[in-house]
């Protein structure tokens, strides 16, 4: 029986994808060996910053380009990033049902919580668990194992939801019942590489997933 649902972030519950994508077009240009394109930025999409502007720029020392970015995401933020279908009145259900739900991103804190926020998801999360506080990011399963554990919950109790296979082989190596979403940028197919447990084609189908029956969609 599943008790705990954690969430990637982007991609997955708050549609930051456009925000991203503008983020790093706007950070790199003319920092690359070759012009940086959007299907250059998606299938990275989901590692830690730092990881993709050193990829991207063939670069170690990025950090002003990390802080151009950051500033011109979080200008955009609010103009640019909208919660995905459903997401609202699912979570609220799970809440209601006694289910706890976690947050495991590779974003910094300050814009998950403006995400959270902006979205109106906030109040349902209890525990969120961003890239500053972990040492190894996704794959590693060690920012589930943390948001598991300021639950109080255990692996068999729980299941990881995102869109990428960061998502997937995090909850693969901590015991966790893994979930794609196929409103994936990346697209179903490729979820499908990495053998998640379960691919959802709307959020509402979480709920039967744990035990929850669902209703009529609204959103």
């Amino acid at each position: 029986m599943i008790q705990t649902v954690l969430f990637d972030l982007d991609g997955t519950i708050v549609d930051t994808n456009e925000l991203i994508v503008q983020s790093f077009l706007h950070s790199l240009e003319g920092e690359t060996p070759e012009p940086i394109s959007r299907e250059l930025i998606v299938p990275n999409m989901g590692r830690p910053l730092v990881e993709q502007m050193e990829f991207f720029t063939g670069k170690k020392e990025v950090e002003a380009l990390i802080t151009k970015y950051r500033t011109f995401n979080l200008a955009k933020h609010d103009e640019l990033v909208r919660e995905f279908p459903n997401v609202r009145t699912v979570m609220a259900k799970l809440h209601e049902n006694g289910v706890k739900i976690g947050i495991v991103t590779s974003k910094i804190r300050i814009t998950t919580l403006m995400g959270l926020k902006l979205c109106g998801l906030d109040s349902y999360v209890s525990a969120i668990v961003t890239v500053d506080d972990v040492k190894e990011p996704k794959p590693s399963p060690e920012g589930i194992f943390a948001a598991l554990k300021e639950l109080g919950s255990s692996p068999e109790e729980a299941m990881m939801v995102g869109d990428s296979h960061y998502d997937i082989e995090a909850a693969q190596n901590a015991g966790v019942t893994s979930v794609g979403v196929s409103w994936s940028w990346k697209g179903r197919s490729y979820l499908e590489q990495y053998n998640p447990d379960h691919i959802v084609d709307d959020m509402f189908d979480l709920l039967p997933l744990v035990g929850i029956s669902s209703e009529v969609k609204v959103d």
